[in-house]
């Protein structure tokens, strides 16, 4: 488990004095554990902030390129909490109006998008030193349209008269007990129990959920769910979004979509169930859709856009006898598909000449790390194993190139 220190406002004020940010600045390229040894004494600074700061800036740089080009202040847990750039920017391209509120401002990343798209930002945050270390980054920026609040986000809102914003955003935290839960109900805020004040304060509502939340009934717990967005960024889900909508008919299925934010953004939207064709083989193709749209559970949508079949029924492997390009996820030539048999698969590698690999399964018995084991199978960039089950439901591997 990952540790994290808490800052204090004295070790913020401290670290807004000017000279200590150009010592930051200076020191930006060195290890954080050689700079605090090398600094380890020196009361007049605050050494262990300072350290964390030049950690930060090392992973804001790829989390938050162009935001990055600024000297802001970073707590390792706001920034590993914050959203990324893309997906940041990406999710305020969905709100727009004169007023909103961020009801868990933390680092204050969301915020920052925001309030490119609103007159009004009002950003709450329970911890006051956070608070002011992302006030401190909004001057730094020249960002004058966002009112900081401090205190609980619920009895803060709940001050508001009605209708008082055009959209509440909110990205509850996903901790319980020490560890991650990715459940609504344990989320802090409980934006079940706040349904209704939400939508009070705002007709519309953003929650952004963890990637890892089950999508399945959420309507059940948010009466005025009128989508569901997951989205990726390089493959990766990052994040899954929850739009309420007080006009929402709470008897109609909210929407489903999956956004896909890579070199070329990509979005599917689902049209209603979509039967699964099986393949009776699998063609002269592999394809792995994004993250997104998996979590999405749009795999059955895509292939009936692009015309392919499932390997089987169960899993999310797509195949077909010709190349699509692009495709939104991971694409593979497949040059040998076979039954997978323990007691003759090592003398097929041996055979194939196959000695390392990437090795993927999905509904298979055995894990990455037993197959790698009892088969003595290295690491590839280059070459791909895919275990799991064929049209009839026989275990089968799959020996197969990137194109």
């Amino acid at each position: 488990m990952k540790s994290f220190f808490t800052m204090t406002l004295d070790e913020l004020n401290s670290l807004l004095d000017p000279q200590v940010l150009a010592l930051i600045d200076a020191h930006a390229g060195d290890d954080p554990a050689t700079f605090a040894m090398q600094f380890h004494g020196r009361s007049d600074l605050p050494v262990r902030a300072m350290a964390e700061q030049i950690a930060c800036r090392k992973k804001a740089a790829a989390k938050l390129p162009s935001l990055a080009h600024f000297p802001m202040l970073y707590t390792r847990l706001g920034l590993e909490q914050a959203s990324g750039e893309r997906a940041g920017e990406w999710k305020a391209s969905l709100m727009h109006g004169r007023r909103a509120i961020d009801l868990t401002g933390g680092l204050g990343i969301d915020t920052l998008f925001l309030a490119r798209r609103f007159d009004e930002v009002v950003s709450c945050e329970r911890d006051e030193a956070l608070a002011r270390l992302a006030e401190a980054n909004r001057r730094v920026m020249g960002i004058n349209n966002v009112e900081m609040r401090i205190g609980d986000s619920a009895e803060l809102l709940a001050g508001y008269p009605d209708d008082s914003f055009d959209w509440v955003l909110v990205d509850p935290a996903r901790r319980d007990h020490g560890g991650r839960s990715a459940g609504l109900s344990v989320s802090s805020p409980d934006v079940v129990r706040l349904h209704d004040l939400m939508l009070r304060k705002a007709p519309r509502v953003c929650i952004k959920a963890s990637p890892a939340l089950e999508i399945s009934g959420l309507d059940a717990q948010l009466p005025t769910l009128s989508e569901v967005i997951a989205v990726s960024v390089d493959g990766e889900c990052k994040e899954v979004l929850l739009l309420l909508d007080r006009r929402h008919d709470a008897g109609r299925m909210p929407g489903v979509r999956a956004v896909c934010l890579g070199n070329e953004a990509f979005e599917i939207a689902s049209s209603g169930d979509a039967e699964r064709q099986v393949a009776e083989k699998p063609g002269s193709w592999l394809y792995e859709p994004d993250a997104a749209i998996i979590k999405a559970r749009l795999t059955g949508e895509l292939a009936r856009q692009m015309q392919l079949s499932f390997l089987n029924r169960t899993v999310d492997y797509l195949t077909s006898d010709r190349l699509i390009e692009p495709f939104p996820g991971r694409s593979f030539r497949i040059e040998e598909c076979r039954p997978f048999r323990q007691k003759s698969f090592r003398k097929e590698l041996a055979e194939l000449g196959i000695t390392n690999a990437a090795i993927q399964r999905r509904d298979f018995p055995l894990s990455v790390e037993e197959l790698r084991k009892r088969y003595k199978i290295g690491e590839s960039s280059e070459h791909f194993l895919f275990f799991t089950k064929g049209a009839s439901g026989g275990f089968v591997w799959l020996s197969c190139r990137k194109p």
